[in-house]
């Protein structure tokens, strides 16, 4: 049997050290209620991620819905980050920069010029830039571009001053959480690896790809897949910033400055199961397709290769909101879009544990959705 420490018993536990469980954990305690967080110490996918808050850069044909997640959460970022500074006493490393789309051959200026299109007939802000124009604004682009999209709203954030700065805000504790428990079909707290139980009045589930392995009943459980992603870190060998000022997009490739002379240079998209391996291939495949858009990536240096694992679902949405069993609340499955979703995603979190109805713009992301779905 489990052993149970009544001390530990908490309004809501919070499964995930990323930005997502944390951001959960810091609204549900702005709200009243007494939160916890239990973090395995595993660097999820946030560590590798370049945090770009781009909904108008991801937005693709088909995924409107995502687009309207990533439009709003984005707009909260700012007040966000202010409130967190405040918080937290910590800047979280938001960054004003803006974002350029580059087709670096005719091909791609044509499928540029559709997605141009299909954004402007959203209503959202775009500007069509010529070859001339594109290199002004960036110096640094290869003259053979042949066309680029500003998009002046869509900004970046560094992840890992982002969690440091969250982690201020609540209570974390190191702790692998073996599985859910549940009683008459509610949740009464999680099972941790050591065999001792942490009582809970609801739990949020903000693991990232590990919701998979967290055991749970399995009517309550929602699909996660890992999808692999390899990302460089390069830094200036004098420290210098100025090689980009934007975010530099290109097809198979994204550069984001950070403005002290280091760069994220990201990412593969791999269906490889668990698989964390870099590898020479997908190093190559990064450096030669941002090189062709900016050839001064080659001269800097690199400073960290990793990959990560993106907690997808089949529909690529995220799972936001009530799940099966009473008081198991999802947040996760977020994909490419983590660190952009955290704001809404936390402020979703918080109203579904404090009795609000989800708003219509996110019923999509319903974790309902998945009933009857083999995990």
């Amino acid at each position: 049997m489990p052993r149970v420490a009544p001390a530990q018993s908490h309004d809501v536990v919070v499964i995930g050290g990323g930005p997502i469980g944390l951001a959960c954990a810091w609204r549900a305690a702005r709200r009243g209620l007494s939160a916890v967080v239990l973090d395995a110490g595993e660097r999820g996918a946030w560590h590798v991620a370049a945090g770009m808050l781009a909904p108008v850069a991801e937005a693709e044909f088909g995924e409107r819905a995502l687009l309207e997640l990533g439009l709003r959460s984005a707009a909260m970022f700012e007040s966000f980050c202010a409130e967190l500074l405040e918080a937290a006493g910590r800047d979280p490393g938001l960054r004003r920069s803006g974002t350029l789309v580059v087709a670096r051959d005719a091909d791609e200026a044509e499928a540029l010029e559709r997605l141009i299109a299909f954004r402007a007939a959203l209503g959202l802000e775009v500007r069509r830039l010529r070859p001339s124009q594109a290199r002004r604004a960036e110096p640094a682009l290869a003259p053979t571009v042949r066309l680029a999209l500003e998009l002046a709203g869509d900004h970046s954030i560094d992840p890992r001053r982002l969690v440091a700065a969250l982690r201020e805000t609540v209570e974390v504790r190191a702790a692998r959480v073996a599985r859910v428990l549940a009683r008459d079909g509610r949740v009464t707290g999680v099972e941790l690896d050591d065999g001792s139980v942490v009582a809970a009045g609801a739990v949020v589930l903000a693991p990232g790809v590990h919701a998979a392995r967290i055991g749970m009943p399995e009517e309550a459980r929602v699909p996660v897949r890992p999808v692999k992603g390899q990302v460089l870190r390069l830094r200036d060998p004098k420290g210098e910033p100025g090689l980009v000022t934007r975010t530099i997009r290109g097809e198979q490739a994204y550069l984001v400055p950070r403005g002290d002379g280091r760069y994220v240079l990201g990412a593969t998209m791999e269906e490889r199961g668990w698989d964390t391996a870099p590898t020479a291939g997908g190093v190559y495949e990064l450096i030669r397709d941002m090189s062709e858009l900016v050839p001064g990536v080659l001269e800097l240096e690199i400073s960290e290769l990793e990959a990560g694992l993106r907690p997808a679902t089949p529909d690529n949405l995220p799972a936001i909101g009530h799940g099966a069993l009473e008081g198991l609340i999802w947040a996760a499955g977020h994909h490419r879009n983590g660190v952009l979703l955290t704001p809404v995603t936390a402020e979703l979190v918080a109203g579904a544990l404090t009795g609000e109805p989800a708003p219509e713009w996110a019923l999509p992301a319903n974790p309902a959705r998945f009933a009857g779905v083999p995990a």
